[in-house]
Order: C-alpha cells, then structure tokens, then sequence
C-alpha cells in the first residue's frame, strides 16, 4: 500500500470513529486516536494526527476541541440532524402502519447511523408505540415508485386491485380486471396512501389505496389532459373528505367549547370561530360533504352539529336516520 492510500485510509477511519464514537459527552483524546488507529492496523503518530483532525476540519466536520484532563479531546459536534429531528424521523417510522415491521426496523437501523452509537441507544428506547397494526404487503414500496415514475412522466400506469373476504383472503376484485388510470397525485391519509387518479373504466376521478394494488406497471401512453371541472375534482379528491366523493359546500357547523382543540387539529388556526353561546361557538367552513365527514362529525354526539344551510341540516338527519334504521 502507497503512503497516499495509507493516509487516504486513515483519514477514512478517522472519520468513521469520530462519526460513530463521539459526541459531546463522549470524546477522545489523540493519544487513544492513536490507539484505536493501531487496532485497525494503520500507523498513526502524535505528531501528525493533528493534522490529520485539520484535514477533517477543513473538509467540512465540525470537530470540537475540549478537554480531558490535561489532555485535548475532540468530538463531532454538527451533523446533517439534530437529536430532535432524528426522534421524530424515528417516531414516524416506528408508528407508521404503512411500513411493515421489516421495513421499519431496516430504516430505524439506518436513522440510528446518522448519529454516535451511544446516542443511537437512547434512540432505540425512544422510538417504541404500542398497539400499532403495521401492514405486512412489501411491495407498495414498488408501486409508490411506478406511481411516481407515472405521475412525474406523465403517463398511464396499469394495476390489479385487491379486497379482503370475510375470511381475511384477498381477493381480486372484478376477477383480475387490469385498472387503467391516469396518476395525477399520491395523498398519505390516516397511515395510508392514496392514489388520486382519472379512471378509463368508471370515466371520472378515483382515489385508489396504494397497499391494496398489486402488479403496478408505468405504460407508454400519456395521460389523460383534465378539463378545469376535473382539476377541481383532483383537488377536493385530496382533502380527508374526498375519498367518496360528495358535494363541496360551506357549512355553519357549532362545536361546545371544549372541542375547541379538535376544530383547531381539524380546519388549522386560521379557522375563525365565533361565540354563539357561553358554552358552544361556531364556524363557517367549506368541506366536501361525503360519508367520511358525516363520520368524523358523528363522533362528537350532542356536541356538534350542522347549523346551515338547511340543505345540509336534512342531509345530515337522513345520514342519522339510516344509522338508526340498522338497529331497528
């Protein structure tokens, strides 16, 4: 080996040890550099290690000088994340029902290399959620690609969809009938993801759950151009509301004070609320009337309901009544 790779290979090691070995409460002094150096073979003297920390410097590590004793130590101080942003990349992760647990724990690994072992370990106690249902299909991840490749490229892509029966098989539906869509946008959605998209076989817009295809395939064929009512459709297709469908109408809805937080999570803090009472308030909000609204509304029994328009007001007194006739 030339004097060159040596050093090349030193400076490598160096990197790595400083990348996996330190932090601000674990530092190493030159001396033990030195050692650990030997360990790996690689011959390292007092004098020049010096430099060689210089030349990490210089190539953009933030190595930081304290000490340790009477000795300088030095550890890396900046990396790409802080402590914070890789716990919440851990959460999410961890959390995600999207992600199998195989998946999961490959990605865990890999957010735990982007800071020291040491700190790695405390992110590993940090990242646990109980009562999780991950899913078990590893092949999304290859068809959120091909959406992708199709969206981008703008053009078709093809697919089989896929049901549960009432025994928990899955079970093709229409018989293995290929679907032929033009991908207009993905939308992650209570841990899923959902495909937006112009669908040939039921001519209008469609949302698709992308765990549920199987056999995505990019075509060559461009997709389908929108008409300006479609784009409309494309969009309201993207709101929590939107997986039905349903008509876009703004509602006088009245909430009692204490959902007050939930109205914020819902409809963001730009929501204007008004006083209608000591104990409820009222917004005015559009949203896309569908079964999924009508559910998330529901939750909140008395303390919620539609104020206006009266149209509205009988939609959801129908959407009532045919929850009540199910137990008659």
């Amino acid at each position: 080996m030339t004097g060159v790779s040596r050093q090349k290979q030193k400076l490598l090691t160096m990197k790595k040890l400083f990348e996996t070995k330190t932090d601000e409460k674990h530092t190493i002094t030159g001396n033990r550099l030195i050692e650990i150096l030997g360990d790996y073979g690689i011959k390292a003297e007092r004098k020049t290690i010096y430099d060689d920390i210089k030349t990490l410097c210089d190539s953009g590590m933030d190595i930081e000088i304290t000490k340790d004793g009477h000795s300088n130590a030095y550890y890396l101080a900046q990396r790409l994340f802080q402590d914070e942003e890789l716990y919440v990349l851990a959460d999410a992760v961890a959390s995600s029902r999207f992600l199998t647990q195989k998946k999961s724990k490959e990605l865990l690994k890999k957010i735990q290399s982007l800071t020291s072992e040491h700190k790695a370990k405390d992110l590993r106690r940090m990242v646990y959620v109980s009562n999780r249902t991950k899913t078990f299909n590893e092949q999304i991840y290859y068809a959120i690609n091909s959406i992708q490749e199709g969206i981008f490229s703008g053009l078709e892509i093809h697919f089989k969809y896929y049901e549960y029966t009432v025994e928990k098989r899955k079970q093709l539906r229409h018989g293995g009938e290929v679907y032929t869509v033009s991908p207009y946008s993905l939308v992650w959605e209570n841990d899923n993801y959902y495909l937006v998209c112009y669908c040939e076989k039921h001519e209008k817009i469609c949302r698709y759950r992308v765990d549920r295809m199987t056999q995505v395939t990019v075509t060559d064929i461009p997709r389908r151009e929108l008409s300006e009512e479609e784009k409309t459709e494309v969009t309201n297709r993207q709101t929590i509301y939107g997986m039905y469908g349903g008509e876009l109408m703004t509602l006088q809805l009245q909430f009692d004070n204490k959902l007050i937080d939930v109205v914020m999570d819902r409809f963001g803090e730009k929501t204007i609320c008004h006083k209608n009472s000591d104990n409820t308030f009222y917004i005015n909000e559009e949203v896309q009337v569908a079964p999924t609204f009508w559910g998330w509304l529901f939750q909140f029994g008395s303390q919620a309901k539609v104020l206006g328009p009266e149209r509205a007001v009988e939609m959801a007194k129908d959407a009532i009544s045919d929850i009540a006739d199910c137990y008659k």
